[in-house]
């Protein structure tokens, strides 16, 4: 009796490994499918991105090229309002617009700059181009000598 119950309990052990496995090969084939799907998406995504800044600088390029009148016009616009500027008030403006958006001293606000311009253009995020470009790109933005002096008296 004990043997017959030994010989039933291992097969149904049996059968359950089987459907249990089989279960498992199911669920393992749908999630490898969702991953394709979203590695796919992702490609398509980047793909979308490139194409559409891609078509926008071509957009641009074409008003350029061609001498779109508005273009002229708008261009004048803003020259003979940044040529009425004196240089105090560009170099002001520009730490101003600067300190306010990213921050010269704020390395987190040049990475989630630097991650967004990425990932507009679907480049792969590459940690140590990120950080070396954050550690100079505001250095080389203050070379400007009108730009240290204000910034200076500013500080003073």
């Amino acid at each position: 009796m004990e043997l017959e119950e030994l010989f039933l309990l291992d097969e149904m052990i049996k059968e359950y490994s089987k459907t249990h496995i089989q279960r498992l090969r199911i669920e393992m084939h749908k999630e490898t499918i969702q991953l394709v799907k979203r590695h796919n998406e992702s490609h398509f995504h980047i793909i979308l991105h490139f194409s559409t800044n891609l078509i926008c600088f071509a957009i641009v390029s074409c008003y350029f090229f061609l001498g779109n009148e508005e273009l002229f016009i708008l261009n004048s616009w803003i020259q003979e309002f940044l040529y009425n500027l004196s240089d105090t008030i560009k170099a002001f403006s520009l730490l101003l617009v600067t300190d306010l958006w990213i921050g010269f001293h704020s390395t987190h606000g040049w990475e989630l700059m630097i991650r967004l311009i990425y990932k507009d253009f679907g480049l792969a995020e590459n940690d140590q181009i990120i950080s070396g470009l954050v550690s100079t790109f505001p250095v080389i933005l203050r070379v400007s000598p009108s730009l240290v002096a204000i910034y200076h008296s500013m500080n003073e």
